[in-house]
């Protein structure tokens, strides 16, 4: 060989190494707390199923964004009767599921069809019984009537249970997820991981990630060595406890935000004495915020309502009781408690749990309320506290987006039973027009944390770890899920 060619060839050689190092990389290894128990999000409760295959895999109508707003999805467009009860969808064009079957207005019926039929197994089935019948117009137009208006309906046909489903797959989805999503499953090793890739006949525009390795990943110490081993590239859900060993490291960020899990001493409006607004009242009076976001270790943000402060419509009535313990003490007096009472405080498993029922616990106790702490699995906490109703106090994430409905329901498990939130909340629900939405949530938002009805603490923090180069990570979450389209390595 001539000294030319080798030369030549040393040349291209070196060209080709310099490329391939220059190159951007375009896989994600993505650590995730809990496995799905299954995949598919139209038959299941678990967030784990959504955090996987929602919005990545599967695709709904309209898609929720990051503030909580909704825009189009499948559908590209829609129009809605002046009545409020009938919204015509119009379906994007060349469609298709991943198993090649196309996408049509049939599909839109077949899934909401079984989504409300007598033996759906859907989690949030309660939320579409407002749909009257779905009529195909033509294949790309389909025609919802509702029994009334609904303020909710785009939202809810937005989240992960009403994404759209083949007749020819959807029995097999739970192992085997076929949609139309940017995104198609590849392989489920139980136990280890779930790999997706890059869905090459997508509809929309395309991910710049072309494999996606969801990998399970219980404990915190484990997660921190897979970091800072490279196994893998980001979490949404970091322990909150072990940030410190990221925040001065250049390899890494950390997004911080809010989720849609509103915590609250949640209390039995039913039992005695907490029937009485005095003694609801002088407790949120000793209820120390500052303290309890430390046991999110600072990145909880504080609430003085049931809403996530994400979210446009949100009040922030943290001042409606301001910690004040003479206050409190006053107010406990004139219910006839001066010297205090004991009461239950009943705790599931989660560390936010525990540790805020020993902080409540010292609070508490300055002004004479003595609490009993019992920790509780989850099996027996819903059959007591959720089911049974049978406690005097708990503390609890409420995880549902916009479920401030709650409180408009007397048999919920905290037994708040007034008929002018029950009003508001029947307009409310028949309201499409968004500023006076607005003005109908933040009244009950207002009239609710004056009621103290339950102890508002802190809204549930997302405290992501990722590769310092990755970005278009959600920061807030107001839906289940993590949502990968905008999520890019940089250079």
């Amino acid at each position: 060989m001539t000294m030319t060619k080798s030369l030549a060839l040393a040349t291209a050689g070196l060209i080709l190494a310099t490329s391939a190092a220059l190159a951007q990389p375009s896989e994600l290894k993505l650590g995730v707390v809990l496995e799905p128990p299954a995949l598919d999000p139209t038959a299941g409760a678990a967030e784990a199923i959504d955090i996987v295959v929602f919005q990545n895999v599967f695709e709904a109508l309209v898609r929720i964004e990051q503030d909580g707003s909704v825009s189009p999805g499948l559908a590209k467009s829609w129009s809605v009767s002046e009545d409020g009860k009938s919204y015509t969808f119009v379906l994007n064009e060349g469609v298709t599921f991943h198993d090649g079957t196309s996408f049509d207005a049939e599909d839109v019926k077949f899934t909401f069809d079984r989504i409300l039929a007598d033996d759906s197994v859907n989690a949030q089935k309660a939320l579409y019984q407002v749909i009257d019948s779905v009529n195909v117009i033509d294949p790309l137009t389909v025609e919802f009537t509702l029994k009334r208006q609904d303020g909710l309906f785009l939202f809810n046909i937005g989240r992960g249970d009403a994404v759209i489903v083949a007749p020819e797959s959807a029995e097999n989805n739970a192992n085997e997820p076929i949609g139309t999503g940017p995104l198609h499953f590849v392989q489920w090793d139980r136990g280890s991981r779930v790999v997706l890739e890059a869905n090459g006949a997508y509809w929309g525009k395309p991910l710049a990630l072309t494999k996606v390795t969801y990998r399970f990943i219980g404990d915190t110490a484990t997660m921190t060595n897979a970091l800072l081993a490279g196994d893998i590239d980001g979490t949404n859900n970091f322990g909150a406890e072990a940030l410190a060993i990221f925040e001065n490291n250049p390899q890494f960020k950390i997004v911080t935000g809010t989720t849609e899990g509103e915590t609250i001493l949640s209390t039995n409006n039913q039992r005695e004495p907490f029937t009485l607004l005095k003694v609801r009242q002088a407790m949120a009076h000793a209820i120390n915020r500052d303290e309890l976001v430390a046991a999110t270790y600072g990145y909880g943000t504080p609430i003085g309502t049931h809403f996530a402060p994400h979210h446009a419509d949100y009040l922030d009535l943290t001042a409606t009781y301001p910690y004040d313990l003479e206050k409190a003490k006053a107010l406990l007096a004139e219910a006839g408690f001066p010297d205090g009472f004991s009461a239950t405080l009943k705790l599931p498993p989660p560390a936010y749990a525990r540790t805020s029922g020993q902080i409540i616990a010292s609070e508490f106790a300055q002004i004479g309320i003595k609490l009993e702490l019992i920790n509780m699995e989850w099996a027996p906490w819903l059959e007591d506290v959720f089911g049974n109703k049978d406690f005097d106090l708990t503390i609890i994430s409420h995880v549902e987006p916009f479920d401030i409905g709650i409180y408009a329901d007397p048999n919920y498990y905290f037994g708040y039973d007034n008929p002018e939130v029950q009003a508001l909340n029947e307009t409310l629900n028949g309201t499409i027009d968004p500023a006076e939405r607005k003005r109908l949530v933040q009244e009950i938002q207002t009239i609710i944390a004056k009621d103290a009805v339950n102890g508002y603490l802190f809204q549930l923090p997302q405290t992501g770890v990722w590769n310092a180069k990755l970005d278009g990570m959600w920061q807030n979450s107001p839906i289940e899920g993590v949502v990968l389209r905008d999520i890019h390595w940089t250079e």
